[in-house]
């Protein structure tokens, strides 16, 4: 009932580890997929050694998330031992990786496609750092020449289009996307930034200052923006963004998403949210008489 296809791969079931939570490791990724997750995304993987911000970096709010990791990497050819751990996960692995520039993203897409995983990530919406921020992925034309250059070097390694939310042309980009072969838009990256100050200190707590928001309160933003990339391109989406039950995942997949997801709720609901989802989204699905989640895809526009 839950299997699915998306953008070519075979899923158990539709739901994704998204980037940036829990995927520091294999071994914790082996945990998350053991945990009933269809897919898990790495962390993203940058050209070079990267510490990311210093603590605090993540605050945590009864509706919403604040985050300011600060893409830290080991460097995508520090990573060999973690390559091999990987194979033993028995869910497709989505490789995320960021860049400063069209060249690095061609030369770290390489270099990660010989590895192997099963789609490649493109995060060109990063809102934490200033030299891997958002730049990509709102101009169309520089969102189409990161993903055409890197369909060059990538063989027949699906590619995935992060976008960002905190854009007017969102929609043009995604289209650009399109145009250059992606395989898929994962919509999307987390919002803001925002700033959370603390009254007593008078300080902004993030060490960074500002911090991407995710979590519940953003899903109506997120099913808003899916509804509009469903009627404006053809790619299938990866929706990502709020997602804390099996409704909320029926309803985004009903806006237009083939796939969704899951990040912050597992703050919320623990590292099984993703069996916790499947089984809410199941049961729906059998009492409104659904058989398989195709049936649901895109349903709002009817």
């Amino acid at each position: 009932m839950l299997s699915t296809s998306f953008a070519g791969i075979e899923l158990e079931n539709p739901t994704v580890l998204a980037a940036g939570i829990l995927g520091t490791s294999a071994a914790i990724l082996k945990r998350v997929a053991d945990s009933g997750a269809g897919a898990v995304t790495i962390k993203s993987i940058g050209p070079k050694k990267r510490e990311g911000h210093s603590n605090p970096t993540v605050l945590f709010f009864d509706s919403y998330l604040m985050n300011a990791v600060g893409l830290p990497t080991p460097g995508y050819r520090n990573m060999e031992r973690e390559w091999e751990e990987l194979k033993e996960i028995n869910v497709p692995v989505i490789a995320s990786i960021y860049a400063s520039s069209i060249e690095e993203f061609v030369e770290v897409a390489q270099y990660v496609a010989s590895r192997k995983p099963d789609a490649i990530e493109l995060n060109i919406s990063c809102p934490n750092t200033k030299a891997h921020g958002m730049l990509f992925g709102k101009d169309p034309s520089i969102a189409h020449d990161v993903v055409s250059q890197v369909k060059e070097v990538t063989n027949n390694i699906p590619i995935f289009a992060k976008l960002t939310p905190n854009t007017d042309r969102v929609i043009e980009v995604a289209r650009a996307c399109e145009e250059a072969g992606a395989d898929a838009i994962v919509a999307f990256n987390t919002w803001g930034p925002g700033m959370y100050i603390d009254i007593n200190t008078r300080r902004p707590v993030l060490h960074y200052r500002t911090g991407g928001v995710s979590g519940p309160a953003v899903k109506p933003l997120v099913v808003k923006g899916i509804y509009e990339l469903y009627e404006h391109v053809s790619l299938p989406i990866l929706g990502v963004g709020g997602i804390t039950n099996g409704n909320d995942a029926i309803e985004m997949i009903m806006a237009g998403a083939s796939a969704i997801g899951i990040g912050s709720a597992v703050y919320y609901r623990g590292i099984d949210v993703f069996k916790r989802i499947c089984d809410e989204m199941q049961g729906w699905m059998l009492t409104h008489d659904y058989k398989s989640i195709k049936e649901l895809v895109g349903v709002a526009h009817e």
